[in-house]
């Protein structure tokens, strides 16, 4: 998530995500070099797209905290690994 934070959302972390997408999309953490033209030119279109998309977006809500937002998604993966303990547990 990358919308309605404070501070907002840098130039890098927008293209942080368009690496994560396309590595995502393509099946590939390290495109070969025949293919790094093509996963670096999705990238940039990819960050120009959030970009805008972030910049023309509105909300009334608040903006977001990055601190609370990343207690809330480490409280949703220890419940998680909770879970999977449990199903463990009662499948042994």
């Amino acid at each position: 998530m990358l919308h309605n934070f404070d501070p907002p959302t840098t130039d890098d972390e927008v293209r942080e995500a368009a690496v994560q997408f396309v590595r995502k999309v393509s099946g590939s953490t390290r495109p070969s070099q025949a293919n790094t033209p093509a996963f670096d030119r999705a990238v940039d279109e990819i960050a120009l797209a959030t970009r805008r998309l972030l910049d023309d977006l509105v909300t009334k809500a608040p903006p977001r905290s990055r601190e609370r937002e990343a207690i809330k998604g480490r409280e949703r993966h220890e419940k998680r690994m909770e879970r999977e303990v449990r199903l463990r547990t009662a499948e042994s």
